[in-house]
Parts: structure tokens; C-alpha cells; sequence
């Protein structure tokens, strides 16, 4: 399976999830012509990774890929989180990142975020590594894995994530995925260090 074949697979994924049109997300994404995605795709059909008239992958065809799930507060986007998530794309073909809700974020960092989870959503979505990027759901983030379903999930360094914790959540929802734990090689970033350090030009005072 060549790059572009797979990109498309991956759309179809995110699509699926998002109820995108996924016939124009394709070419959203693709630098080739509607003629050629119709070539790659029927290929694809023929391959029984995608089923054509439903637009939609085949089990087969969600089975070639490989989706990695990474998730945080990203209230601050710094290098450490560019990082991470860069390490994190890395381990697979997807990347699918869950940005804490608002309640989530205060219990997490003992503050307000910044931004609103729809404005850090928009800001994670922005970054090309990131394939797609979902709100998180409140006091079970299992449901959020659930839906995505991934091969691997990935846990920053200073995340508090135990990975006994995912493991027998994810052997609940009868999910076989494995935990991965990166290493940020800036260890010395976080949005609560920057806040605290440049708090008054942040907040605008």
C-alpha cells in the first residue's frame, strides 16, 4: 500500500467519526486529482479495504491502520507538546489527540484553562501532525477510547496516567491496545511554568 492509498484510508477513518463528507475531505487532502482518488479508491474496494458505495472502511481496511491516541490539556501549545506529539505520530498512521474538557482541565491543573476547550481543540486540530482532535468526555475517558479505538495509546512524560490504569480499562471495553510512554526531550515546558513566568502578558494585564 503506497502513501496515498493510505491517506485515504485514514481520511475514511476520520470521516467516519466525524460525519464529514468524505469524498470531499479526500480531496481536501490529497494532492492528486478526483480522477486518480476514484482510481485508488475503486483499487481499495478490490483490495476489501474500503466499501465504495458506503464511503466507509471494511474491517479489513480499519485493520491496516494504525491509530495512536494522545491526550492533554494544551491549553499553552509549547515545544514540549510539539514534541510529543510529533513522537507520538511516529508509532503509527494516525494520530487522534482528546483535549481535556474545561472541568477536566481545573481538576487536572487546580486552575481555569486560557482557552476554552473548543478554542484548544481548534488549536491541536491546527497542527498538521495531528490527524484529528475530539473534546474529551467528563469523569470517564474511556469513552472517548472507546470511540476511537486505538492500536496505542500515548502518555506524556508527565502525564498521571498510570498505564495498569489504561491497560485494565481498555481489557474492559475489550480493547487490545498497548501504552506507550514518551519522553519529552524538553521536560522543562509546561503551560503552567509559561503562565507563571509570563502570566501578565498572557492574561493581557
Amino acid at each position: 500500500m503506497n502513501q496515498i492509498e493510505k491517506k485515504i484510508l485514514s481520511t475514511l477513518y476520520v470521516t467516519q467519526i466525524t460525519g464529514e463528507n468524505p469524498t470531499e475531505k479526500i480531496l481536501e487532502n490529497s494532492m492528486i486529482s478526483e480522477e486518480q482518488i476514484s482510481e485508488k479508491i475503486e483499487k481499495l474496494t478490490q483490495d476489501n479495504l474500503v466499501n465504495q458505495d458506503k464511503m466507509t472502511l471494511t474491517e479489513i481496511g480499519r485493520g491496516s491502520l494504525r491509530v495512536v491516541l494522545a491526550g492533554g490539556v494544551f491549553d499553552i501549545i509549547h515545544p514540549g507538546h510539539i514534541s510529543t506529539l510529533n513522537a507520538a505520530k511516529t508509532l503509527g498512521d494516525v494520530l487522534v489527540v482528546v483535549v481535556a474538557t474545561d472541568n477536566t482541565a481545573v481538576k487536572m491543573k487546580k486552575r481555569r484553562p486560557i482557552h476554552s476547550q473548543e478554542q484548544r481543540q481548534e488549536l491541536v486540530n491546527s497542527l498538521s501532525v495531528v490527524d484529528l482532535c475530539l473534546i474529551g468526555q467528563e469523569n470517564d475517558i474511556f469513552k472517548t477510547v472507546n470511540l476511537v479505538k486505538p492500536q496505542i495509546i500515548a502518555l506524556g512524560y508527565d502525564q498521571v496516567h498510570q498505564e495498569q490504569f489504561i491497560t485494565e480499562g481498555c481489557k474492559k471495553i475489550k480493547l487490545d491496545a498497548k501504552v506507550a510512554r514518551l519522553q519529552s526531550p524538553i521536560p522543562e515546558s509546561s503551560s503552567s511554568k509559561i503562565e507563571k513566568e509570563y502570566g501578565e502578558s498572557i492574561h493581557g494585564i
